[in-house]
């Protein structure tokens, strides 16, 4: 029986934020099927928002740093899930054997723009941090 873990990217433009929420949920829910990774496009560094929103829900990714997606093109991908409309365009296809999913999921960043208060800033991020989550947890159907 082939014990080896599949190993699944997040990408998103700049590994910041949605990609991070999504490697910290599969690293803590599927962490027994997946090797986890996420990367960005470009790297724009952890958002300290998703972080501490994580660590509200229990999930710790204070270590994790914003990688670019061409230091992980020797890792041997299996499943690369697209967490944005533009890592979907720029991404289409991956090198090698990955199948390449997109499940996109709205900028926390970009959203809180509007907000008027700390709380509604945490509030976005909350929803997005839950939905990436509900996600996750439908993996590993929803890659196939």
């Amino acid at each position: 029986m082939n014990t080896e873990k599949k190993k699944l990217l997040f990408l998103c433009t700049g590994n910041s934020c949605r990609s991070q929420m999504a490697e910290g949920w599969a690293r803590h829910l599927k962490g027994d099927l997946y090797e986890v990774y996420s990367a960005g496009v470009e790297a724009h560094g952890l958002n300290p928002i998703a972080v501490k929103v994580m660590a509200e829900a229990g999930v710790d990714i204070s270590g994790h740093r914003s990688k670019l997606v061409t230091e992980l093109l020797d890792k041997g991908i299996d499943y690369v899930v697209t967490v944005c409309d533009h890592a979907a365009e720029v991404c289409p296809r991956f090198p090698g054997k990955a199948k390449v999913i997109h499940h996109s999921f709205q900028d926390p960043p970009t959203l809180a723009k509007q907000a008027k208060s700390e709380e509604e800033v945490l509030n976005i991020y909350r929803k997005v941090r839950d939905e990436i989550r509900d996600f996750v947890q439908t993996l590993p159907e929803a890659l196939e």
